[in-house]
């Protein structure tokens, strides 16, 4: 049997394969779009999003880069291009690319060109990928709006949608996971260690300092 953590990568990425075929075929029907974004630490967008209403799920990996198949550690170390990035399937009737945007903005620092919070390097840097032409003009849009509230330059690039890979299984659903890990606070169940990381990583003080009480998923 396939662990549960595998068969979550398995499960969405066919779902997200099968919504691009409907989408380009233009079924009448409501169907499932998928969203792709950088920024930073993949454990900490995916759990966010997955807390989302209108969201289906959402797959750790790594995205826009020239090495096929990479690990963590090839992507972490740096030189393949490849960002850490989520893949986030939604329901357009329930939640809207916009508003899934908007939000992403709003759980990032987008002015930092080197990296997210304590997580330093290309790999790390912010991004949204895009499929065509009103994909972009509506990124370019959001974008243009989070820049003018925060009154300050967004470096977040937007980026022609390349092959996604799926992160290794201990990846997903980190923020959940029971297994016992060995940190530097110790020996920790993961959705512990997790708790732990991202506070000490700075990541919801900083977007709370940038975004106030904008910030959609600080403390969470």
């Amino acid at each position: 049997m396939f662990p549960i953590q595998t068969l979550k990568p398995i499960a969405l990425i066919a779902a997200m394969a099968l919504a691009t075929i409907l989408q380009g075929g233009k079924a009448e029907a409501a169907e499932t779009e998928t969203l792709t974004v950088a920024g930073g630490c993949f454990w900490c967008v995916e759990a966010d999003f997955e807390k989302v209403p209108g969201v289906l799920g959402a797959v750790s990996g790594y995205t826009g880069g020239t090495l096929d198949n990479p690990t963590y550690k090839q992507v972490s170390r740096g030189g393949t291009g490849h960002y850490e990035a989520v893949q986030i399937l939604f329901d357009p009737d329930q939640v809207s690319r916009e508003r899934l945007l908007h939000l992403f903005f709003r759980s990032v620092d987008p002015t930092d060109p080197g990296g997210q919070f304590c997580d330093r390097g290309d790999s790390y840097r912010t991004a949204i990928f895009v499929s065509n032409k009103a994909e972009t003009a509506l990124a370019t849009q959001v974008k243009a709006t989070a820049e003018a509230e925060l009154g300050q330059t967004v470096v977040t690039p937007i980026l022609e949608e390349a092959r996604f890979y799926p992160a290794e299984a201990y990846h997903q659903d980190y923020a959940k996971g029971e297994k016992l890990v060995l940190t530097r606070f110790g020996p920790k169940r993961q959705n512990e260690a997790y708790k732990l990381y991202r506070k000490s990583c700075g990541r919801d003080a900083r977007v709370k300092q940038l975004w106030g009480d904008a910030a959609p998923f600080a403390g969470s």
